[in-house]
């Protein structure tokens, strides 16, 4: 199938490793240019090496006011039109509802709500029909996830959101949707499970009540999520889409 994303610009957040990565590089595998964003301006770099000449990087946090605006008039300016967007912070802090400190919160609603609800207001008086917005949230948005608290609270939020923002900007022909990734073999999960103290016991754990029996690979992600954002899912708009292996019950 062609995806038609041929020449189009994209702006992806969070997009130096893990999930973002993998969206970037199936974009620009089928010819589109992107330009990435993250907080650490070194892994930054080696991903827009990876990535090649279509690919250009820019250092920003989106829990920063300021990094909104100027983001999008980088984006403006590299990419020429932006025709799409992919917005993904980094996981807020772990921690159990009654052992969650209130700072945390606080941080919390600052990076997983304001700050893309930030880069949208600033992106979308520069998008045209045709143009897509797609956030990475969590398949907490339909089942919680244990001793994750903050992302429980937090991500069913911003998927309402979401829909509300599909409702508003369907007139305008702007898409809007969100992507609820379950367990991937990104360098955080990694790291969750070697802080586990048995990373290989958490790993068995975690397949087991995986219907496929395994975690994904970020490259299985990336490729549901670059045809999200092409013209080939342009009837796609105000809705969830699980890539989990099937391990979130609900409908």
């Amino acid at each position: 199938m062609d995806l038609g994303l041929g020449g189009r610009g994209y702006l992806l957040t969070g997009a130096s490793r893990g999930l973002g990565f993998a969206t970037a590089r199936a974009l620009v595998d089928d010819g589109a240019r992107v330009l990435i964003s993250s907080r650490s301006a070194g892994s930054l770099d080696a991903a827009v090496s990876s990535l090649g000449t279509a690919a250009s990087g820019v250092p920003a946090d989106l829990a920063d006011p300021e990094a909104a605006e100027r983001l999008v008039a980088e984006a403006r300016e590299r990419l020429g039109q932006v025709d799409g967007a992919l917005v993904s912070v980094g996981g807020p802090a772990p921690g159990t509802v009654l052992e969650t400190v209130e700072d945390d919160w606080r941080a919390g609603v600052e990076n997983v709500l304001l700050g893309p609800l930030r880069l949208v207001r600033a992106l979308v008086p520069h998008l045209s029909d045709g143009a897509v917005i797609a956030f990475v949230l969590s398949t907490s948005v339909r089942q919680p996830i244990g001793h994750l608290a903050i992302s429980n609270g937090l991500r069913p939020g911003l998927a309402m959101t979401a829909k509300a923002l599909a409702d508003e900007l369907g007139p305008k022909g702007i898409r809007v949707l969100g992507l609820l990734p379950g367990t991937i073999a990104t360098d955080r999960i990694a790291e969750i499970e070697a802080a586990s103290g048995d990373a290989g016991a958490m790993r068995a754990r975690t397949e087991a009540g995986i219907p496929l029996r395994r975690v994904g690979r970020p490259e299985e992600f990336g490729r549901v999520a670059a045809f999200a954002l092409s013209p080939a899912a342009s009837y796609l708009t105000g809705t969830m889409i699980a890539v989990d292996g099937g391990v979130t019950r609900a409908l």
